[in-house]
């Protein structure tokens, strides 16, 4: 049997399970774990209003959507990757114990109040996540003299205004464009996902995959990142039409330049790293379709879903697959439940992307079957992993 695809390592088997708990040890625990649930459990429920079997009483029903895939899942899940990330980058703490307790808490308090009509406590709350998580990762990078990660505090207080501003053109308190907040909080995503993909993707496709010969070219890091801060430039001042089609037909050649240069086809043989680059194919797909979009070729669905469903789900499960098998003390093999995984939600992208451009008639089958495809596979992350996350690490040392 091939043993890039062995569920673990056989001496991990024969240890009895670590005693104890270990939940709020450090951020990604609590993080990855309520965002696992979160993502297998609210996607069933988008597809139960889109058929119209279900209706939810606070924001509509494709506003809600929108909103819990970007300010729920993919912030929860960013939060708990900077928390563990910005510990080892600082030599800091950031927050455990009963801190962290309080941040998960709050974000479960915002998922609740989505579904009510409470829409003053919903926008408090949601919105106090993303600054309460600045706040708790900015203290760690500040003592420990880390300059060169400060912009990710910037990010979290940037999500936390696109979400102030798609909570306030909802609710009719400001009169702009409702999906300008939504916008502008992809975007910031987008730079994440840009910014760390150049750092790891490389990296772990070179010590993972030995003789892949990954590299990075100055001009081409400058050129891809730059391209992204500009198209958020662009989408804060409302630039539409053939300009903005062009900046995003550079951004697309790029990411795929900067993709080329990582020798993705020579990772093939190891789905821990294979996965990253499957990931980052969708971001450079997404700008050419938002490019089609912008020309009035195709519908912005496409391109928003090749973001959110392709690149957002596959590097956030990518992601939280190597980081918690890496902070948790397992081998850096992807099992089979994690190969089962990425196969699934790739497959619950492809659909959601390329149905309704080929076969607009089947749009409602393809959105179903999508649904279902993504919520299997981060069911079998909290199922996986929830009990590795819950513990403390078979080794003994502290995270």
């Amino acid at each position: 049997m091939n043993t890039l695809l062995r569920i673990d390592d056989p001496a991990a088997r024969r240890r009895p399970a670590p005693a104890g708990w270990a939940l709020w040890d450090l951020g990604f625990r609590p993080f990855y774990l309520l965002a696992s649930i979160y993502a297998a459990l609210s996607v069933p429920l988008w597809a139960m209003q889109y058929a119209g079997w279900w209706g939810a009483r606070g924001l509509r029903a494709p506003a809600w959507h929108a909103h819990e895939m970007l300010f729920g899942y993919t912030l929860a899940v960013v939060v708990g990757f900077l928390f563990t990330a910005g510990r080892n980058w600082s030599g800091q703490p950031t927050p455990t114990g009963r801190a962290l307790m309080g941040l998960a808490g709050l974000w479960i308090a915002g998922r609740v109040l989505v579904y009510t009509p409470w829409t003053v406590a919903s926008f408090g709350v949601n919105v106090a996540f993303p600054i309460a998580a600045a706040l708790g990762l900015g203290r760690a990078l500040l003592a420990g003299g880390n300059r060169r990660n400060d912009f990710f505090v910037a990010v979290l207080l940037g999500l936390a205004a696109a979400q102030a501003l798609l909570h306030a053109t909802l609710a009719g308190w400001i009169a702009l464009p409702p999906g300008l907040g939504l916008q502008l909080g992809l975007d910031a995503v987008l730079f994440v996902m840009a910014v760390m993909g150049g750092r790891v993707i490389p990296m772990f496709s070179n010590n993972g995959a030995p003789g892949t010969d990954a590299r990075r070219h100055p001009t081409v890091e400058r050129v891809a990142l730059g391209a992204v801060l500009a198209l958020a430039a662009a989408d804060a001042l409302q630039w539409h039409g053939v300009p903005l089609a062009a900046l995003l037909i550079v951004a697309s050649l790029a990411h795929a330049a900067r993709m080329a240069l990582w020798r993705p086809w020579r990772t093939r043989r190891v789905p821990l790293v294979w996965v990253l680059h499957a990931a980052y194919l969708w971001i450079a797909l997404h700008l050419v379709l938002r490019a089609a979009a912008e020309v009035g070729w195709i519908g912005t669905t496409a391109a928003t879903h090749a973001l959110t469903a392709g690149a957002i789900g596959t590097l956030t499960l990518a992601m939280m697959t190597r980081t918690a098998r890496g902070h948790t003390g397992r081998p850096l093999v992807a099992g089979r439940v994690d190969v089962i995984a990425y196969c699934a939600v790739l497959a619950a992208a492809a659909l959601r992307v390329a149905v309704p451009l080929i076969a607009p008639a089947a749009t409602v089958p393809a959105l179903l079957v999508s649904g279902l495809l993504w919520s299997v596979a981060f069911a079998l992350y909290a199922w996986h992993y929830g009990p590795w996350l819950c513990r403390p690490r078979p080794d003994g040392r502290p995270g």
